[in-house]
């Protein structure tokens, strides 16, 4: 199942910046739930308060409730102090703005996550390889060259291989924060084309770069505004006929 549910949730900095103002939302598994407005508006603060992230910065207060739903019917307060982040975090896996890989081969760089927690199946870990190559589609360009520096990939493919990272520890959520602001046309479709397939089996949560990406990858969208949600729907609704005036504008370029 996997699925969020948020109640009340605010979350507020050290320097006094309120990033999130008791936001109340489902976010449901197994489709992708874009996050989307201006700059400034929490998006990055939700994610990084999900898996934690958030615990390496100043934070004055967290208040609310975060739960993760997992497929075994359990729940998990996300906010939980005594929670394992490092584990957490494998289940809830983040794939950034500018991809950053290891200075190592691809192949390490995609068994290093599996060979820390101990797995050591030379089977296993060439299993994983090829799989997540295949689902970040990126099996077919780097297949005859593994053991090559990932760093020589072009910049849409070490993205891809970051997502690829990902997916080799089998997480229950992607976590997405713009994964194509620095891309081309090519690899951001190509980005774009593996989550929809992904979705079937991951619950995805994306922070697109444009309004454009928003409006072809929502299952569902929620529009944040100075760290307020103001408006959730599927992104038929959201991005065609939203509700909120303020959605509205926004969608329609009158700000932001």
């Amino acid at each position: 199942m996997n699925k969020f549910i948020l109640e009340n949730l605010s979350l507020t900095y050290s320097d006094s910046v309120q990033a999130l103002k008791g936001i109340n939302l489902e976010i449901p598994a197994n489709s992708i739930t874009v996050l989307f407005g201006p700059a400034g508006g929490g998006k990055s603060s939700l994610l990084r308060t999900l898996n934690r992230l958030n615990d390496l910065a100043d934070v004055k207060q967290v208040a609310g409730r975060a739960d993760l739903l997992d497929q075994d019917g359990r729940t998990l307060n996300l906010l939980d102090k005594t929670i394992d982040v490092i584990a957490l975090r494998r289940r809830l896996s983040m794939v950034f703005a500018r991809p950053i890989v290891l200075p190592l081969s691809i192949r390490q760089n995609l068994t290093y996550g599996l060979e820390v927690s101990g797995v050591r199946d030379r089977r296993r870990l060439n299993q994983a390889i090829e799989l997540s190559l295949e689902q970040a589609a990126l099996w077919d360009e780097v297949k005859d060259r593994l053991d090559d520096p990932a760093t020589m990939l072009s910049g849409g493919q070490q993205q891809r291989l970051c997502l690829a990272r990902c997916l080799a520890l089998e997480p229950e959520v992607i976590i997405l924060d713009e994964p194509t602001s620095g891309l081309d046309p090519i690899s951001t479709n190509k980005v774009e084309a593996s989550l929809q397939k992904l979705k079937v089996n991951y619950t995805i949560i994306l922070v697109p770069h444009s309004i454009q990406q928003a409006a072809r990858m929502a299952d569902q969208a929620a529009f944040f505004l100075q760290g307020e949600l103001i408006e959730f729907a599927t992104g038929d609704t959201l991005f065609i006929n939203p509700k909120q005036v303020k959605t509205k504008d926004y969608v329609e370029g009158r700000f932001g």
